[in-house]
């Protein structure tokens, strides 16, 4: 049985990276959200 999490850098990057949240009104209030926060990094490694 394979695992259920297989990390793939690219595939985790066009879902969550910087880029694919500023494309969609959602992810443009998380990274609002965070800012206001004060989160030094927006996006998580």
């Amino acid at each position: 049985m394979l695992p259920t999490y297989r990390p793939n850098r690219r595939r985790r990057a066009k879902k969550i990276g910087f880029r694919a949240r500023m494309s969609t009104t959602g992810g443009r209030a998380t990274l609002a959200r965070r800012r206001r926060k004060g989160r030094k990094n927006l996006i998580k490694k």
